[in-house]
C-alpha cells in the first residue's frame, strides 16, 4: 500500500481533519494508546501541550495507507503495515491513535503518533523517513502480491499521470479529474513541434497559451483558471523553452483573459451552465442513494458493535465464573490451577478478539461492494459529465478560431480599402 507521512503541527486542524464526516462515508477511531485522554481531539492536544515543554515546532508525525484501489485490506493488514511503519520510522512505543476513513467504497487509514519523548522532553528524530516509507510500500505491495505502481518500480518506470497536491486541489475547483487535465497537457506537448502547434493544440482542448506573471510559460481556461505549462507537463522550463522559444512573445495573462472574454459568447457559457446543472440534478438521485446506504450501513455496524460488546461482557463473565473464590481459591492458586485457568481464558480471550475482527472485516466488505457498485454508477455520470464538457470546449475553440479568422479577414479587407484610397488620392483626380 501507498504510505505518506509528513512531520507537522496543528493538533486541533488534524483532528477536525480525520474526523470529519461530511468528506467520508465512515470515520472509525480505531485505537488510541499512550493518551489519557479517549478521543482524538483531547490525545493530540495532549501532545500539543507537551510540546510546549520543548522547542519542537512539529510535534506529530501523520502516516496514511492507502491499499490498491481493487483491494479490500482487512484490519490485519492495515496493523501490520503500521507496525512496520513504527519500527522502520523509530518511533517504537510512542503515544499514537490509528483512524479508517471509508469513501467511495474503498478503505484507508491514518496513523498520528506523537514525537515527543515523555521522559527525555525531547523531539524524536526522523530522517529520511519519506525514503523509508517508499521501501516499506513497496515491501508490502510485494508481500501480498499486489501490482507494483509505476512509481514504486526500481526499473524506471514511472506513470506519467502522476501529480502534486497543488494539481489534484486546483481540479478539484474546476471539478475535473487532474489526470485528465494533465493527459491534455502531455498529449498537446507530444503532437506539436513548435509553438504555434501547441497554441493551436492547447485551444482545442480549451487552454490558451500565456506569459505568466511570475511563470515563463502559462495556460489559460474559460474559466480564468491559470496553469503552469512546465508543470502539468511535467518537464523543466528549460525544455519549454526549447520547443516554445521565448515567453516574452507570447501575450500577457491580462491580454489572454481580455481575448478570452471577448470571445466566448454568453450563450456558449449558458450552455456550459446548463450542462452543469444537468449534471448536478443526475447527481440528485444517486446522492439520495448513497445517504441512504451510508445511514443504513452505519446503523448495521452500530448494531453489530452493541452485539460483540454484549457478547465479549457475558464471555468474560463466564471467564471470571472459573475461578473459585475462599480457601478452594487459594488452594487453586497453590496448586497451579488457577494459572491453568488464567492461560485457557487468555486463550479463549484472544480467539474472541479475532472473531469480532473477522466478523467487523466481513460486514464491512460486504458494505463496500455495495458502495463500490453505486461508485460505479457514479463515476460513469461522471464520466458522461466529463465528455460533455470536453465537446462543448472543442465548439468553443473551434468558434473562437472563426472569430480570429474574422478578425484577420477584417483586418486585411480594412488595409486593402486604406491602400486602394491612399492611391487614389494620389493619382489625383481623372481628367
Amino acid at each position: 500500500m501507498i504510505l505518506k507521512g509528513s512531520q507537522r503541527a496543528g493538533a486541533k486542524q488534524l483532528s477536525m481533519h480525520l474526523m470529519n464526516d461530511r468528506d467520508n462515508d465512515h470515520i472509525t477511531l480505531y485505537h488510541v494508546r499512550g493518551f489519557v485522554a479517549l478521543d482524538l481531539h483531547g490525545a493530540l492536544a495532549e501532545t500539543y501541550a507537551i510540546s510546549k515543554g520543548t522547542k519542537c515546532q512539529q510535534y506529530l508525525f501523520s502516516l496514511s495507507l492507502n491499499p490498491p484501489k481493487d483491494v479490500m485490506a482487512g484490519e490485519d493488514v492495515f496493523l501490520q503495515a503500521i507496525e512496520k511503519a513504527e519500527v522502520k520510522l523509530g518511533l517504537n512505543g510512542q503515544p499514537r491513535a490509528i483512524i479508517f476513513h471509508e469513501k467511495e467504497g474503498r478503505r484507508h487509514a491514518h496513523v498520528v503518533w506523537s514525537r515527543i519523548d515523555a521522559e527525555t522532553m525531547t523531539a524524536i528524530n526522523l530522517p529520511h523517513f519519506k525514503r523509508k516509507l517508499t521501501d516499506l510500500s513497496r515491501e508490502l505491495y510485494l508481500e501480498h502480491d499486489w501490482t507494483l505502481p509505476d512509481g514504486l518500480r526500481r526499473d524506471g518506470g514511472k506513470s506519467p499521470l502522476n501529480f502534486t497536491l497543488d494539481q489534484w486541489q486546483q481540479a478539484k475547483r474546476l471539478k475535473l479529474d487532474p489526470r485528465e487535465i494533465k493527459q491534455s497537457f502531455m498529449d498537446a506537448w507530444q503532437y506539436s513541434d513548435n509553438a504555434k502547434a501547441f497554441k493551436h493544440a492547447l485551444e482545442d482542448k480549451g487552454y490558451f497559451l500565456a506569459k505568466g506573471d511570475r511563470r515563463g510559460y502559462v495556460a489559460v481556461d474559460i474559466h480564468g483558471e491559470i496553469f503552469s505549462v512546465p508543470k502539468w507537463i511535467g518537464i523543466k522550463t528549460k525544455e519549454v523553452r526549447q520547443k516554445l522559444g521565448d515567453p516574452e512573445q507570447l501575450p500577457s495573462l491580462a491580454n489572454i483573459k481580455k481575448e478570452i472574454s471577448r470571445k466566448v459568447t454568453d450563450k456558449i457559457k449558458g450552455f456550459i451552465d446548463d450542462v452543469d446543472h444537468k449534471h448536478t440534478q443526475d447527481f440528485k438521485p444517486l446522492h439520495e442513494v448513497r445517504s441512504q446506504m451510508v445511514a443504513n450501513h452505519r446503523m448495521q455496524r452500530a448494531k453489530l458493535r452493541r452485539a460483540q460488546n454484549k457478547r465479549w461482557i457475558e464471555e468474560s463473565q463466564k471467564r471470571a465464573q472459573r475461578f473459585r473464590t475462599g480457601l478452594v481459591g487459594l488452594w487453586d492458586k497453590l496448586t497451579g490451577r488457577a494459572n491453568t485457568i488464567q492461560k485457557i481464558n487468555e486463550r479463549q480471550a484472544w480467539k474472541g478478539l479475532k472473531r469480532d475482527q473477522a466478523q467487523r472485516d466481513r460486514l464491512i466488505e460486504i458494505q463496500m461492494a455495495k458502495r463500490q457498485g453505486l461508485q460505479h454508477q457514479i463515476d460513469a455520470l461522471r464520466r458522461k459529465h466529463a465528455q460533455n464538457r470536453k465537446i462543448l470546449t472543442r465548439e468553443i475553440a473551434q468558434a473562437m478560431r472563426m472569430a480570429d479568422h474574422r478578425h484577420e479577414t477584417g483586418r486585411t479587407q480594412r488595409r486593402t480599402r486604406e491602400q486602394d484610397h491612399s492611391k487614389s488620392i494620389y493619382r489625383g483626380p481623372s481628367l
